[in-house]
């Protein structure tokens, strides 16, 4: 495993990032206990969890579920002090998450406690802002996004009132360091311009989507992630599966995400299909498991911290972190580069 600096904050993450949003809804606290222990035996030292968790599907009964999930493992272990422990504080939207609320300062303080309470710890290493209050392009949004509507005086004080109030955060020891999710790369610039004016912690990760179907991070975030040292978490690597090829032709193999969460987020429409096929067909014709070229390539971007892997199952689990030990050829990078000229944009 090759361990990854996260930001500028001192902090070491291995390349791979176990994700945990199926546990609660998908897997059990045992299978989830289970996952873990295998993920650290392999090397990983890096979770990534949230306090909106599990998503498979979502729902207000099992809010909160993951997170005590790993709280049970971390108190039964002992072992708080061998890994890096991401949570995230979610944004607005949600009615069984504070009413929905934007994210605020009062929601932040209610939402950190909640967690280190469910989590059994007394600190995260890194807290994530989900999603921003003034909205964004992932999540399928991009068809949509006007930022020409945004408040730019009510962006601003709520941009200024979170990080003073995630500032507070780690000045008591709940937080290590703080990242920024399904962000922007103006949003993050000025996160980093408000730590240097007012003194307060810096931006150390962007945890945003990326994979072969979707690749926005390649463009202005790149560049920010080059020169600000902030490196990228990157999560549904996989597109939710779309990747594995499981779902072609309209397969929907029983209890897989797609039976529960309807259309992937937004993925499983037709403009998919060719290209998951595509490349699919590259990996086989180079004797490499999909899924493990998939992740294999987001490891040789050179914005890459740490990619969040998640599985149902421990053969998912297992096939998932032996892709740190696949390296592509330069034929199979030519053949990805083809295929997404052709295929830019389908999800």
């Amino acid at each position: 495993m090759k361990y990854n600096p996260l930001g500028r904050t001192g902090i070491d993450v291995s390349e791979i990032c176990l994700g945990t949003m199926t546990w609660g809804s998908q897997n059990s606290e045992q299978e989830a206990h289970d996952q873990l222990d295998y993920a650290l035996s392999q090397g990983v030292n890096f979770i990534d969890t949230a306090e909106l968790y599990p998503t498979t599907p979502l729902s207000a009964e099992t809010y909160g579920d993951t997170e005590r999930f790993i709280g049970s493992w971390l108190k039964a272990r002992g072992n708080r002090d061998k890994v890096v422990l991401a949570s995230k504080v979610a944004g607005p939207g949600r009615p069984h998450i504070r009413g929905g609320a934007p994210m605020n300062r009062a929601g932040i303080l209610a939402a950190i406690d909640a967690s280190l309470s469910r989590l059994q710890t007394d600190y995260v290493d890194l807290y994530q802002l989900h999603w921003p209050n003034r909205g964004h392009y992932h999540f399928r949004n991009s068809w949509g996004y006007d930022p020409s509507q945004q408040d730019r005086n009510q962006v601003a004080e709520e941009l200024s009132e979170i990080l003073e109030t995630v500032g507070e955060l780690v000045k008591d020891g709940k937080v290590r360091a703080i990242g920024l999710s399904n962000d922007t790369a103006w949003g993050t610039m000025r996160m980093l311009a408000l730590a240097e004016q007012k003194g307060l912690p810096r931006v150390a990760s962007i945890q945003n989507e990326y994979n072969l179907l979707y690749r926005t991070y390649d463009l202005d975030l790149a560049e920010l992630s080059h020169h600000e040292d902030i490196g990228l978490l990157a999560y549904s690597p996989l597109a939710a599966g779309l990747l594995t090829g499981k779902y072609l032709d309209g397969v929907k193999p029983e209890g897989s995400r797609l039976t529960k969460n309807g259309d992937l987020g937004g993925r499983y429409q037709p403009l998919q299909e060719p290209a998951v096929r595509a490349y699919v067909e590259l990996a086989r014709q180079h004797g490499l498991d999909p899924a493990q070229m998939a992740l294999a390539f987001c490891l040789t971007r050179p914005f890459m911290a740490s990619v969040i892997i998640g599985a149902t199952s421990m053969e998912q689990l297992k096939t998932d972190i032996a892709a740190k030990d696949v390296t592509l050829s330069q034929d199979v990078l030519d053949g990805i580069a083809r295929i997404h000229r052709l295929h830019p944009a389908p999800i």
